[in-house]
């Protein structure tokens, strides 16, 4: 597929890697809709890259999902690459023996976790890949997940949720398949961002980037590199890219 062909929706595009895909793909690709919670960073997103397609929607409620899903196809007509990016970084022991009161991981921080990294994925993807099949839009779904997937210390809910994704990565990669729709999903380790350092202590930081055989994090635009490489080979399809310098957790 070519990328200047293709119409490309990105959750969670107002900040982040998000935001850096969007404002990388919005010259090489058809068009570029974006879609997130944030009122005020999606206004500044349009105001500076007024080609950018901004729409504002919280993907956890599933009848507001449908409502804009409908909006991006009824003004777009089809769609070709859906990028679901929008999460949040929860790090949380299931024990916490320093916590005085009570020690067990929360309860509204786990479901928070799951209800914006694994729901709202959800929501997303059954609204538009229905979309796609009855629109005959062929094309591919890009599930941001992350190394922690394979486990991380300290974070229960996070890598239970990117676990989940990279299963459902696959799942759909088969079903979708014979509509000529690939799935596939990017694990990045971690990456020089705003979110990173704010859910991450810097000494963290550090050891992981000691960990790490190239030595440092992640760059926002070898993200990038790799979501091209993927919209363009039409037969890279149900599996999950490493994207972690090596680092093995």
């Amino acid at each position: 597929m070519k990328l200047n062909e293709s119409r490309i929706l990105i959750t969670g595009g107002a900040s982040g890697l998000g935001k850096t895909l969007a404002i990388n793909l919005v010259d090489k690709a058809l068009k570029v809709i974006v879609i997130d919670r944030n009122k005020e960073l999606l206004a500044e997103l349009s105001k500076d890259f007024p080609d950018i397609h901004c729409i504002e929607a919280d993907l956890t409620n599933f009848d507001a999902v449908e409502t804009v899903t409908d909006l991006i196809f009824k003004e777009y007509g089809k769609l070709n690459v859906l990028i679901n990016n929008a999460g949040i970084i929860h790090s949380e022991p299931l024990v916490n023996i320093l916590k005085r009161d009570d020690a067990r991981h929360s309860l509204e921080n786990w479901q928070k976790t799951i209800d914006i990294n694994l729901n709202a994925v959800f929501y997303v993807t059954v609204n538009i890949a229905a979309k796609m099949v009855k629109t005959r839009s062929k094309g591919v779904i890009i599930n941001i997940s992350s190394i922690s997937s394979y486990g991380n210390a300290g974070q229960s809910a996070y890598s239970a949720t990117k676990a989940a994704l990279n299963a459902l990565t696959i799942t759909w990669s088969k079903e979708l398949g014979m509509f000529g729709i690939r799935c596939v999903a990017i694990a990045p380790g971690f990456f020089d961002t705003p979110s990173t350092h704010a859910a991450l202590t810097e000494l963290k930081i550090k050891e992981y980037k000691n960990n790490t055989p190239l030595g440092r994090m992640g760059k926002t635009e070898e993200l990038l590199q790799s979501v091209i490489f993927i919209v363009e080979n039409d037969f890279y399809n149900g599996t999950i890219l490493n994207l972690d310098g090596g680092l093995k957790l």
